[in-house]
């Protein structure tokens, strides 16, 4: 698992030097594979705006962009990303700039049009491993500024956790591990929720499957991007950005090690059931797959149908979506060796159940 270190850094006081900090892990017998280090400082990359837009004349899967570098001029850009729009904020690399993975961007003539730079991605600014498409940047971000002003240096650590080691599964619990080793003070994790939030009725029938299951219903979100504090967090250990709802529940689980879901609430039938499954029953999950369920899988279930495989995935039925309005977030323990028999018997892993068949810590379901 991917740590950074300025997160961890949140938590407890650490050594500077991050050899160090891999010597003490060392101790607690848990090797460090890897140790990356990420510049915040890239010359010649800046906050642009998208002007216009349109299809590259000479090749089909090539736009040409107008964008704003606050210089008062506007520059053409050619891009190959689509998941972008008109007035979105991008890092923009100028001709000169050099790149961490070392090109260096000049003018250059593409299919025919000019293009006087490159709108970058985050693993080409090595800011996460997400190639799929433009760093969607904050609407506050101001044009012309360098971009190395919104992310911070940081270090990386590829930390090898072995299976008896579950709860070293997070930020917090990598911290806490390093403040035994240094007898070094934790710091708190307690984070204020401005967010209103309705009690919901569960009902728990197969308790011994799941002892404790805990659900909230939050009324009138707004589903789009997730802000860029958090879009950093996630993406600098290798979480690709989906939407601020999914983007916050992987934000717990990495800082806390417990796993949330969020169903469509407006999708549910009734109350929630967490029961064994039928013998049979279909399921269709989040990867798009309809799995046949065994009797002895536990499932989430509404008042009609299997909503969620607990602590392995969420449905396709209820999946949030950027229409959705109001979600029901889900936190619970679910027995590891459950977990460990469901995903494995389904061929199912996901990074839920990687940590419940390790063991998370119950007390971290209301914290979460």
């Amino acid at each position: 698992m991917k740590f950074s270190v300025n997160w961890l850094r949140e938590f407890v006081d650490l050594p500077e030097n991050p050899e160090e900090i891999a010597d003490l892990l060392t101790r607690a017998g848990v090797e460090t594979q890897n140790i990356e280090t990420r510049a915040a400082r890239i010359d010649k990359v800046i906050v642009s705006q998208i002007t216009a837009s349109s299809r590259h004349p000479n090749a089909d899967r090539l736009t040409v962009c107008e964008v704003d570098d606050g210089s008062g001029t506007k520059r053409q850009i050619v891009c190959g990303a689509t998941n972008y729009k008109v007035g979105d904020k991008v890092p923009l690399a100028l001709p000169g700039a050099k790149l961490p993975d070392g090109t260096e961007i000049k003018k250059n003539n593409l299919r025919g049009v000019e293009s006087e730079g490159m709108l970058c991605s985050p693993i080409e600014l090595g800011m996460g491993e997400d190639a799929s498409g433009l760093l969607i940047l904050s609407p506050e971000a101001k044009i012309g500024t360098p971009i190395g002003e919104f992310f911070p240096a940081d270090t990386i650590l590829d930390v090898e956790v072995t299976p008896n080691r579950g709860d070293l599964l997070s930020h917090f619990g990598l911290a806490r591990e390093i403040a035994a080793l240094t007898e070094k003070k934790l710091k708190s994790t307690a984070r204020e929720s401005k967010i209103p939030v309705k009690k919901t009725g569960v009902t728990i029938t197969s308790t011994h499957e799941c002892p404790f299951f805990s659900a909230r219903k939050i009324d009138n979100v707004t589903v789009g991007p997730s802000p860029q504090w958090l879009r950093i967090k996630i993406e600098s250990v290798g979480t690709r950005s989906i939407n601020n709802i999914v983007d916050i529940s992987n934000f717990i689980m990495l800082e806390l090690g417990q796993p949330t879901h969020a169903f469509d609430a407006n999708k549910l039938n009734g109350g929630i059931n967490v029961r064994l499954a039928r013998e049979g029953e279909k399921f269709l999950a989040l990867d798009g797959k309809t799995y046949s369920l065994k009797r002895d899988s536990c499932v989430v279930a509404d008042q009609k149908r299997a909503v969620g495989i607990g602590g392995v995935m969420g449905g396709e039925e209820t999946a949030v979506t950027d229409s959705t309005k109001n979600i029901l977030l889900e936190a619970a323990y679910f027995l590891p060796a459950s977990i460990r028999r469901t995903a494995r018997e389904l061929n199912l892993p996901s990074d839920a159940s990687y940590r419940f068949e390790r063991g998370v810590d119950p007390e971290m379901v209301l914290r979460a």
